[in-house]
């Protein structure tokens, strides 16, 4: 027996434009998550870029089966955007009368979004996710009050 036999056919392999959308996604996700590791949240620096590679991979891996398809192509992206959401209901925590982890929750929420953007080509988009994003956490957190954490 050939081993060519027991290997699909690779001829239609695009490796390089699938690492390229991964690798965006990755680096617009890694300030989110660096942010929330600095602030010892409960998703941090590994969660966030793993949320938007597979956010990214989920909508990449689907293409060619939902292509021609808005509707079935909507479908992947309400089942991404549920499975964050659920990611992200894992993040808020209630305790002593406070919530905890909403700006976490839907930080993560905002990742996933950046992910499936670049996977639809709309890098504008994605990269104006991921300021916002950035932008909140890092310049908006100075301005509340000390001692209030929203997490």
């Amino acid at each position: 027996m050939d081993l060519s036999q027991l290997l699909p056919p690779l001829g239609g392999l695009s490796l390089l434009p699938a690492i390229r959308d991964l690798a965006i996604a990755y680096c617009l996700a890694f300030l989110i998550g660096w942010n929330r590791e600095r602030e010892d949240r409960s998703a941090g620096l590994r969660t966030f870029p793993l949320v938007a590679v597979a956010s990214c991979g989920f909508v990449l891996a689907t293409a060619r089966l939902t292509a021609g398809q808005p509707e079935a192509a909507a479908r992947v992206i309400e089942g991404v955007i549920t499975g964050i959401g659920f990611i992200g209901g894992g993040a808020i925590l209630k305790g002593g009368g406070e919530v905890h982890g909403t700006a976490t929750a839907a930080s993560l929420w905002a990742t996933g979004a950046i992910g499936v953007a670049v996977a639809l080509g709309s890098l504008d988009v994605a990269v104006v996710i991921a300021v916002f994003t950035v932008l909140t956490l890092y310049v908006l957190s100075r301005l509340k009050p000390s001692g209030h954490s929203e997490g």
